[in-house]
């Protein structure tokens, strides 16, 4: 969330980060919320006076007594302090639930270098690699062909499950677990922290890594508990470190987590019937980093770098999208994604999404740090898909695919399969 310091001394940066991102109708939320500040103000300054109050009668209590002077009057005052302080202490808390409330549903500051534009058709094509090949024979869609090839088995995981999900087998079960290993070591090797982590989540902690009125319609709810399947190991990741004051000297923290993820995908796209796409379950190995608020841009362009070379290694054309200021999400200062060339399809897909979160998601949870002389600061939080393996699946299919129906492995993965091809 917003720091509310910001609203304070620039609220005119708050405002114009709204038009920029075509939400303009909260603006007047600023002039809200900085109204209820200057009453959570005029409050404190009344606690604050109280409780000296109830500090000064005391030791006239004390003196009265001592002089054997009758000290009823200044008891009956002080016996009045803590009813008018518990009143006063309500309201307080109410306010500051709504100032936090209203700093939540405002979006962060987006970065200078956001481009301009109201939806997903003026996000900007920022590099394109590979070119994309035309085979001389008809091309299968990739559920299509490894069904076909009894890899995968869309009726029988939608007989127990639903839509939405499916079995992979055989060697394209194998290809699953060689990309979630090709990126691990990559990443192992950059010096990342490897963590699994758990699959479910509270509400609290999932409302400091998302905005919860957006997200809890795509998050599956377990039914009776306060729990809920997770939508991507970048919560969990993010969200272990709440309310924690983490030591300036172990900064930055880098980690790399494999998780299964869940999510309802009820959008206009919907679900894959009889393929890897768009699922309600799939594998993700995702790439989180959380420093110091002058360090994150170094790190943003250190987790796109990473992402393209795991990408470059599979030898499918990709281009970088960056998301313009009204298609970026509210918890991110700057987001740009991967899309890779899909043969069959005939266009390209999102398969990766970097973002910084810049201080808002960590202002949320509670993560700082701490330097040596006690000295606090709200960190930063970055995270990056490093390969989510049901869609780099779907990518290698279309565009390795071969005449005879075959399967290429790409070279970078086929010392984790042990073949060559499906």
């Amino acid at each position: 969330m917003l720091d509310i310091n910001l609203l304070r001394q620039k609220p005119e940066i708050v405002k114009e980060n709204l038009k920029k991102r075509f939400q303009a109708d909260k603006i007047k939320w600023v002039e809200a919320i900085l109204e209820k500040d200057k009453q959570w103000k005029e409050l404190k300054k009344q606690s604050d006076y109280l409780r000296s109050e109830r500090n000064r009668i005391s030791l006239a209590v004390n003196t009265a007594k001592k002089q054997g002077k009758d000290a009823k009057t200044l008891i009956k005052q002080a016996a009045e302090i803590p009813k008018k302080l518990k009143q006063i202490e309500e309201e307080k808390a109410k306010l500051e639930y709504g100032i936090k409330h209203d700093l939540m549903s405002l979006p962060n500051i987006i970065h200078e270098s956001v481009p301009k534009g109201k939806d997903q058709s003026e996000n900007k094509v920022i590099k394109t690699i590979g070119k994309p090949t035309k085979p001389g024979f008809a091309l299968k869609n990739h559920g299509e062909l490894i069904e076909q090839t009894g890899q995968a088995d869309f009726d029988s995981s939608a007989q127990i499950s639903g839509t939405g999900f499916y079995f992979l087998k055989d060697k394209i079960a194998w290809l699953n677990q060689a990309l979630i290993q090709y990126a691990l070591d990559f990443l192992r090797k950059k010096g990342y922290t490897y963590i699994e982590p758990p699959l479910m989540m509270r509400r609290k902690p999932y409302e400091g890594v998302v905005e919860m009125q957006d997200f809890e319609n795509v998050m599956y709810k377990i039914e009776n508990e306060d729990l809920y399947l997770i939508a991507t190991s970048e919560h969990p990741l993010i969200a272990q470190f709440m309310n924690t004051k983490i030591p300036e000297e172990k900064l930055p923290i880098k980690l790399v987590g494999y998780s299964m993820c869940f999510r309802k995908e009820i959008g206009s796209h919907g679900v894959d019937t009889r393929g890897l796409f768009r699922t309600h379950q799939f594998n993700k190995v995702e790439q989180v980093i959380i420093c110091k608020p002058e360090d994150s841009w170094k790190y943003f362009d250190e987790l796109l770098h990473n992402t393209e070379e795991l990408f470059n290694g599979l030898e499918i054309p990709y281009q970088l999208i960056e998301m313009c200021s009204g298609d970026i999400g509210n918890l991110k200062a700057k987001q740009i994604d991967i899309e890779l060339w899909m043969a069959k399809q005939g266009k390209y897909q999102e398969v990766t999404s970097l973002s910084n979160c810049t201080d808002y998601q960590a202002r949320r949870l509670g993560i700082k740090s701490i330097d040596k002389n006690g000295n606090k600061t709200v960190l930063h939080t970055l995270n990056n898909t490093a390969i989510a393996t049901s869609r780099a699946i779907a990518g290698i299919i279309e565009n390795f695919q071969q005449g005879d129906g075959t399967i290429l492995i790409p070279k970078a993965l086929q010392k984790y399969t042990g073949f060559k091809h499906v």
